[in-house]
């Protein structure tokens, strides 16, 4: 049948056709299960006006817990939007978020049956699990394409929108690692490094149009709802600059990440406990492509517009870091490093990640990309201090499970999690 003999049907090409078989399928169930979705009508009844949460005056912060200057106490910001962005190190931050919502109780604006808002499409509104119009939520949080006009719907005015970027070079690499089996322009690539071969002539492997193929170029621009195809020198690039200026507070930068944490703490109000964390999602060394300066450059010309992002927010996190402070910046720092440090001593056994083969308990199983096992976990302390249990396991907890924890559903992702272990352990 189609002219090819069973000898020349390798298993390769067998899991190839399963997989695609599989895709398909699973695009079909997207389909079925996306939410209608409505046209912006931006009536007063869509909106939420108030906000859901008001936490008493015992949550109030003082300048002693948050080493702020200022004299008067302010109450922790309770109305925030985190736009998620991938391989940027916000799996971290959201389980921050997860941890001081759980916390405080208050009321996230989560998916239903999947952990991202049906990305690439355009968030809507009606992907919300419960949302009616006028309804309040304090948290969204999950991966989503940004659409502003569709998350203000979501929040009372005056919450704060918060955002991460990570410098290109590394988030392409990370990204093509990680996504490169699910991006069918890759498959056709020779050679042992298919990253240096695409970096060399990546016209020859990218068209925009084709499937999942916005993870090869200016991811962070297509995260934001803009153009990921366009040159740096385009006149889009500022003004999508100047549009992510607009809608953002706080914009954290992944290479300072303690010192973007220092900054939200401050932004926010927040103590240092409620900024604690561990290192989530993390790759292990041995998977990491080391890139020449020369291939540093072409990724840079490749993903101009996101280059030029990177630049932009990069200043302007150290912008804040003048205002706030050089000296008081470096004490909050060591003081996270102190904090984290002995989190780390309490909660994880031999005080480091391992591989997932070694992770000893499946609630602490990172999920891991198609066809391999290279994203790090951790195993908790079997004598942990019972007062600091909760925490620890809340702190070394994946996004996934962490979020089975606070109710979603998420049955589209755990089968398309089956899918891939089938086709690519058989």
């Amino acid at each position: 049948m189609f002219g090819i003999k069973g000898s020349k049907c390798t298993p390769v090409t067998r899991g190839l056709i399963l997989w695609v078989l599989l895709t398909n399928i699973m695009l079909v169930l997207y389909c079925l299960t996306n939410p209608t979705q409505e046209k912006l009508r931006g009536s007063q009844e869509d909106t939420c006006h108030h906000s859901m949460a008001n936490l008493s005056k015992k949550n109030a912060t003082t300048p002693s817990e948050r080493t702020k200057s200022q004299s008067e106490e302010c109450s922790p910001t309770v109305d925030i939007m985190f736009m998620k962005t991938h391989k940027t190190a916000s799996s971290t931050v959201l389980n921050i978020l997860f941890r001081f919502g759980e916390k405080h109780k208050l009321k996230f604006a989560f998916p239903d049956g999947r952990n991202d808002f049906f990305y690439p499409s355009p968030f809507r509104c009606s992907q919300v699990k419960d949302y009616r119009p006028g309804g309040c939520f304090n948290i969204v949080c999950n991966h989503m394409r940004f659409d502003p006009q569709e998350v203000t719907k979501l929040l009372p005015p005056g919450a704060v929108y918060i955002t991460i970027l990570r410098d290109p070079v590394d988030l392409f690499e990370s990204s093509f690692h990680y996504y490169h089996r699910a991006v069918p322009l890759t498959w056709r690539i020779s050679g042992e490094n298919k990253l240096v071969e695409f970096l060399n002539n990546p016209q020859a492997f990218y068209s925009p149009e084709a499937y999942n193929s916005y993870y090869l170029k200016n991811l962070l621009f297509f995260d934001f709802g803009l153009d990921n195809n366009v040159e740096a020198d385009d006149p889009r690039v500022t003004r999508g600059i100047q549009s992510v200026s607009k809608h953002f507070d706080l914009v954290l930068i992944a290479e300072y990440f303690e010192e973007s944490l220092i900054l939200l703490k401050d932004k926010l109000c927040w103590t240092t406990e409620d900024i604690l964390y561990f290192k989530l999602n993390a790759r292990k060394s041995s998977s990491l492509s080391q890139l020449t300066p020369e291939l540093r450059a072409k990724v840079l010309e490749w993903n101009g517009a996101d280059w030029r992002l990177y630049q932009h927010f990069n200043a302007t996190l150290w912008a804040r870091v003048q205002s706030y402070g050089r000296e008081r910046m470096k004490l909050e720092v060591n003081e996270l490093r102190r904090r984290n440090a002995e989190m780390e001593a309490l909660c994880i056994e031999g005080g480091n990640a391992v591989e997932a083969q070694k992770i000893q308990d499946r609630r602490f199983l990172p999920w891991q990309p198609v066809g391999e096992s290279s994203i790090l976990g951790y195993n908790m302390k079997r004598d942990v201090d019972p007062k600091f249990r909760t925490i620890c396991e809340k702190m070394l907890t994946p996004e996934l499970q962490y979020l089975s924890d606070l109710g979603v559903s998420l049955w589209l992702t755990r089968l398309w999690g089956w899918v891939k272990d089938i086709v690519f352990t058989s």
